[in-house]
């Protein structure tokens, strides 16, 4: 069954530009070692009826900052954790210089986890 990496995290206005790229970029690099999608979207409709929590709410989200949903979609959990080792030492490789490199959102509010589809149509 398909395995799925998802994120929940806000980005300042003021840095869509730079999370766009590094997003991009960063796609590229987990569909060249094997991910199936890599998916970054925005968030648009987060005032739906009959619900209390939200993406914004879960993120804490400030008035100036987007909501982004993304995720990366594999064959399977075991697939999913040899893609991401190489991933990782894919990028622990070209940042070795930049381990203190600014981020365009605030790690202690994104929202992370790995999920095994039950329902893949």
């Amino acid at each position: 069954m398909r395995y799925v990496d998802g994120f929940v995290l806000s980005i300042p206005n003021k840095k869509l530009k730079f999370y766009k790229k590094m997003a991009t970029d960063a796609g590229k690099v987990w569909k060249k070692f094997g991910a199936l999608e890599y998916m970054e979207c925005v968030a648009e409709d987060m005032n739906p009826q009959h619900v209390t929590f939200t993406f914004p709410k879960m993120a804490k989200a400030k008035k100036n900052e987007k909501v982004f949903f993304s995720f990366i979609v594999f064959k399977s959990r075991a697939h999913r954790d040899s893609v991401n080792k190489k991933v990782m030492a894919f990028f622990e490789k070209k940042y070795k210089d930049k381990k203190d490199q600014e981020m365009p959102f605030d790690m202690k509010r994104m929202a992370y986890g790995g999920f095994e589809a039950i329902v893949d149509l």
